[in-house]
């Protein structure tokens, strides 16, 4: 066998694949398969530990494997001829770039099956300027630079083979690479993240129709009549058969599929088999099994639960193994020497400046005419020049296709990397969603008029929240003069989705037989607003994010709808007061939310108590609410609401406020200031239990953190309800509580009433006040806190 590459011809055994081992004096790496594991793990280590080396500069993970490969390749060691026959030969060079090819087409085809090519109809009138200005621009500038150097300079030939390739591949900004360059910025879901993904997939369509119609006129001068008709018919037919074959045969599958089971393997087989099919039918009509895969992967419907179980099943594989290799077989072709011309350089390096600077115009000019902050619009102007795997497989193609020299290669491969080295850490340094949370007045219980509506922003993760957020609603006490105002989002994992998504939910004018969990949430909610016109108002609201990035929904809707509390659940469920295992995404959301919030949080803790239902609160019911006072700002704000839920009828509160036995400690630590607001609000408590029956308060002497814990753990059966603050100041009790229980994001308290030894069926709230305040750094300091009303 033999193919051209550096040496005119490579000759070796067909049966050479196996070793038999050193003992019976093989040369394991004359084999194909021990040299092929040897090459993989030295792609995997040396490309791994740069990483590890750049990661803390802010590099992304692209630029660590192409290093990598510049490190085996001819660049570095390779330039140790013995190292690069032994351990890359020519022939096991083949082998890898093969697999890399193949591994290439499984990541377009899940790049395909992530997205929704809806994008470009649902795409807003600034997506769709930045989108093509973002192209266009860049696209004129850099055509109309190389028409200058090429008007005016005595350039190579080689040079201008390659400028008209090189110009629009500038001038693009793959979707696949901001996509994957925003999840790993964990930006995803932020204002820019969704920006710069639907401009990125509006500049991609540009793009490609840019191509397809250079490439259908050079087609159509070079060949004859009989071969483009032929090559154009090829194509339509294929992509009818694909979306009028295996797009219904894809609903069907989802449709057979009934909702929370998994996709059955034979749907996936058959999925796989068509790629593979499809694959090979690309290649022999001349479509390429690329563009095939891709094609196939966008009739495929994005997201659960066909699109999900496929990204599921070969995501790993691909990211891990075959994507990696990829990239250090680009990284391996580079050689470094091979670049001679200082002119060449500087040619190339001025289009992709020009490219750069037209990119950052044509993307920054939309947004500052919306008035978006400098920063922001320069960020998304950097997030749109970023570069990555697209780009390495069209710079492949050209090089394969001998259009472009190892040279040119060499400077463009090196330019990518600095260019995507350079625009990481800068977004991450210009760009940081969480300061657009910062609220510029009190959005607090605390602080709210008496006959201001209280807005409540309710985050569900599944059916089991819904009944507990319904019972904490209804005690609320929403009258004609305060009603609720309450957006309900119901948080999902991104699942087999190449983009996030943060809508507002339509509710269908006829009930859908067969609702999807979305909807049967919704309308649990809806039926209380229709129990209640006028008093409660609900507004639906899906997000679909990664877990780490989560709680950027969470606060940017709260910002937008100016909430009050944001109410999220617990890491933990109970189910007939058995405690299952604890959700380690869900305890992160809600540390990220408790951090960064632009108003009040209530984590609740629903230990599943069905001895009553809680949906509906009947007139002749009661409910009991305690409420534990240790001191603070948190304590302050859960009493506060505990005042609005002692204005309705049926609801009986009861302050429970602790005290030190040893008159010259204190329960709690803190300022003068917080101390005399407890006082204010412990005073005027008192002065309320007179004229209510419905409104209680109680002292509890405690000598030590033992003590709390004995009076917290009594209270699981008295009560359907048990508030507390978050955050208490540092105290000798304080202290030891902290030490005895593992403090997590409920506080001290939180965790006492959090854990598994916590008898009776008492759902608990863990309040924490607004942290963030524009010019404000201490709650207790501040000179505008009002006065709670009891």
């Amino acid at each position: 066998m033999g193919f051209h590459m550096k040496v005119p011809y490579v000759c070796y055994y067909l049966n050479q694949i196996n070793s038999r081992g050193v003992w019976f004096r093989d040369d394991p790496l004359a084999y194909s398969v021990p040299s092929l594991l040897l090459q993989l793990s030295l792609i995997s280590i040396i490309t791994r530990s740069i990483h590890l080396l750049l990661k803390p500069f802010g590099q992304p993970l692209i630029v660590s494997q192409i290093l990598g490969g510049v490190i085996l390749g001819p660049s570095i060691l390779g330039q140790n001829s013995t190292f690069l026959v032994k351990v890359f030969p020519n022939k096991g060079r083949v082998l890898l770039e093969t697999i890399s090819v193949f591994g290439f087409m499984l990541f377009i085809f899940l790049i395909g099956v992530k997205l929704d090519p809806s994008m470009v109809f649902r795409s807003g009138k600034k997506a769709l300027a930045i989108g093509v200005l973002g192209f266009f621009v860049p696209y004129g500038l850099t055509g109309f630079t190389a028409f200058l150097l090429n008007h005016f300079l005595s350039l190579d030939n080689n040079i201008l083979k390659v400028l008209p390739y090189i110009v629009p591949m500038q001038s693009m900004t793959a979707f696949p690479v901001v996509a994957c360059f925003l999840d790993e910025l964990n930006i995803l879901n932020s204002e820019i993240g969704r920006l710069a993904s639907s401009s990125s997939f509006i500049c991609d369509v540009c793009h490609w129709s840019i191509m397809t119609v250079k490439f259908a006129a050079e087609l159509a001068k070079a060949k004859s009549l009989k071969i483009t008709v032929g090559s154009f018919l090829s194509g339509v037919l294929f992509i009818i058969a694909i979306v009028f074959g295996i797009r219904p045969a894809a609903l069907w599958a989802i449709r057979n599929t009934p909702e929370g089971r998994p996709v059955k393997e034979i749907y996936v087989f058959v999925a796989l088999v068509a790629l593979m099919a499809c694959g090979f039918i690309g290649e022999a009509i001349g479509l390429g099994a690329l563009i095939a895969a891709l094609a196939l992967g966008l009739v495929i419907p994005d997201g659960p639960p066909f699109g999900a179980a496929l990204v599921e099943r070969l995501d790993c594989f691909v990211s891990v193994l075959l994507m990696p290799l990829f990239f250090t077989m680009c990284g391996l072709q580079l050689d470094v020497f091979s670049i001679q011309k200082l002119k060449n350089v500087g040619v190339l390096q001025l289009i992709v400046l020009v490219a750069f600077i037209g990119k950052i115009m044509g993307t920054m000019l939309p947004p500052l005419f919306c008035r978006m902050p400098f920063r922001d619009a320069l960020s998304l102007a950097l997030i749109m020049n970023s570069k990555g795997i697209v780009e390495l497989a069209i710079l492949n193609d050209f090089r394969q296709s001998e259009d472009m020299t190892e040279e040119c290669y060499a400077i463009l491969i090196i330019s990518m990397v600095v260019v995507t080295g350079v625009i990481s850490p800068l977004v991450k340094v210009l760009y940081d969603p969480s300061k657009r949370y910062v609220a510029y007045k009190r959005r607090t219980i605390l602080h709210i008029r008496h006959n201001d509506e209280l807005r409540i922003l309710a985050c569900v993760h599944s059916q089991d929240n819904a009944q507990s957020i319904i019972s904490l609603l209804q005690v609320s006490n929403p009258s004609k003069e305060s009603p609720v105002n309450l957006v309900v989002l119901h948080l999902v994992k991104l699942m087999g989705r190449a983009s996030s998504l943060l809508v507002a939910h339509m509710q269908r004018e006829k009930p859908s037989i067969n609702p999807g969990q979305s909807e049967r949430i919704f309308n649990a909610f809806r039926k209380i607003e229709q129990q209640k016109p006028g008093l409660i108002t609900v507004h639906c609201y899906k997000g679909i994010s990664p877990y780490a990035m989560m709680h950027n929904d969470v606060c940017s809707l709260a910002l937008e709808k100016r909430t009050i509390l944001i109410i999220v659940p617990f890491d933990k469920h109970w189910t007939y007061g058995e405690q299952a295992e604890t959700s380690y995404a869900f305890r992160h959301l809600n540390k990220n939310v408790l951090q960064k919030a632009p108003c009040s949080v209530g984590i609740l803790i629903d230990r599943g108590n069905q001895k009553k239902s809680r949906y509906v609160i009947t007139e002749p019911s009661l409910y009991r609410v305690g409420v534990l006072f240790f001191g603070g700002a948190d304590d302050r704000e859960a009493l506060a609401y505990a005042k609005r839920m002692s204005e309705h009828p049926n609801v009986i509160v009861t302050l429970i406020r602790f005290t030190a036995s040893d008159s010259s400690a204190e329960i709690v630590g803190g300022t003068a200031r917080g101390k005399m607001l407890d006082a204010n609000v412990l005073s005027e408590f008192k002065i309320n239990t007179q004229r209510s029956e419905r409104v209680l308060y109680q002292e509890e002497v405690v000598a030590n953190g033992m003590g709390v814990v004995a009076v917290t753990r009594s209270m699981g059966n008295g009560y359907d309800l048990v508030m507390v603050g978050r955050r208490h100041g540092e105290s000798q009790i304080m202290c030891q509580l902290t030490r005895w229980n593992e403090r997590g994001e409920l506080g001290a308290v939180g965790q006492i009433l959090a854990a598994s030894d916590f008898k009776g069926g008492a759902a608990v709230l863990v309040v924490q006040q607004q942290t963030r305040l524009w010019g404000l750094h201490d709650p207790e300091e501040s000179t505008h806190l009002r006065r709670i009303s009891l």
